[in-house]
């Protein structure tokens, strides 16, 4: 009998995020460094207001060439290929480096919704997005919060159905890493509060143990975050531990999974990071990225849960700040690659390979 070739390296779309920030420089750079061999890329976005924008910088990117969707030729670090959205191009005259604009918004959007249709319709693998401005994002008429709820909403599901996880991996061993998962992501504090329950904390672990499993390679061991000081301190400091998280831990426990919890948060993070746990599910956006970007906010790659697409970024804005100084650094685009490339398998999106959803 023939034997049957290998399929082609997943097809992963990349964006620049918000270019009036840092997202056309680490695209440009990652691209260079990228996983060629190992995936083949392309730049979803507009050639010329990244030409455009670059070479404001001082930045001359490798040539950049406009392909379709439906070219597989292989990526390599000499040429970007680019596959221009079916929209109306940004005037890049609209765009001022590290100043919040519509224009900025609407680029940073137009391209995500390309990449994740793309990928729903079989045509791409995985997506791997650029930071954006929510300001931006906002002003260009996108009432969403980011990236998470952007992409629950262009694939029919409600906001709730997607966790944002921060992928922290071990600079030394690819097998090796911190995984959180945020129960409530963008919206206030004292809402985000008032939303907890003990089925919202059982499907962000339900949702961070299989990714975890295919990142490590084995299962992993899941922290659950207390909210309240000192866990509450018996119920000193609120009821919130026994009321709500408990319940959750320990219908967990009960489906077989290994987890631990409501812990302390002050300690909690010091404990996985010496690597007694693998990952945490952390209950509101802070208590989960302030410390993994005090960890190594340049490695951290950004993964989206509860969509059918693999969809990875960096875990930093869009760094206004630093814009056109030379000092982005790529590190956590080419992570988020990498992890993207490492996600597809699982997913078992090969669209662009030949199978289909």
């Amino acid at each position: 009998m023939p034997t049957r070739s290998a399929p082609p390296p997943p097809l992963v779309l990349l964006t620049c995020g918000d270019p009036a920030g840092i997202g056309p420089e680490i695209v440009a750079a990652a691209w260079r460094r990228g996983p060629h061999g190992r995936a083949r890329l392309r730049l979803v976005g507009d050639p010329g207001l990244v030409e455009a924008v670059l070479g404001r910088r001082g930045i001359k990117p490798p040539p950049l060439r406009l392909v379709s969707w439906t070219d597989c030729r292989e990526s390599g670090p000499d040429e970007v290929l680019v596959i221009q959205p079916d929209a109306r191009p940004v005037d890049p005259d609209g765009i001022v480096d590290a100043r919040i604009s519509a224009a900025g918004g609407r680029a940073a959007a137009i391209a995500v919704e390309a990449a994740a249709a793309a990928i729903l319709a079989g045509r791409a693998d995985a997506v791997v997005t650029g930071p954006l401005n929510k300001e931006a994002l906002q002003a260009a008429g996108y009432d969403v919060p980011g990236h998470t709820e952007l992409l629950a909403r262009a694939s029919g599901l409600p906001d709730e159905a997607a966790s944002m996880m921060l992928w922290l991996p071990k600079p030394d061993d690819e097998s090796a890493g911190l995984g959180v998962v945020h129960v409530t992501l963008h919206e206030p504090l004292r809402a985000a509060i008032a939303r907890l329950s003990p089925a919202g904390i059982e499907a962000a672990a339900r949702r961070l143990r299989p990714i975890l499993e295919q990142l490590l390679g084995r299962p992993p061991r899941i922290a659950v975050a207390a909210l309240n000081p000192h866990g509450g301190e018996g119920g000193l400091f609120g009821d919130e531990e026994s009321r709500i998280i408990a319940p959750a831990v320990a219908r967990l426990a009960a489906a077989g999974i290994d987890v631990s919890g409501p812990l302390p948060a002050d300690t909690l993070f010091v404990r996985a990071a010496r690597g007694e746990f693998d990952g945490v599910v952390a209950l509101y956006h802070d208590q989960g990225h302030i410390p993994v970007k005090l960890l190594g906010m340049h490695r951290a790659v950004n993964v989206t849960l509860g969509l059918p697409l693999v969809r990875t970024s960096v875990a930093h804005g869009t760094a206004f700040d630093i814009v056109a100084a030379g000092r982005a650094d790529p590190a956590g685009m080419i992570a988020a690659i990498d992890a993207a490339v490492r996600l597809v398998p699982a997913a078992g999106i090969r669209a662009a390979s030949g199978s289909s959803f």
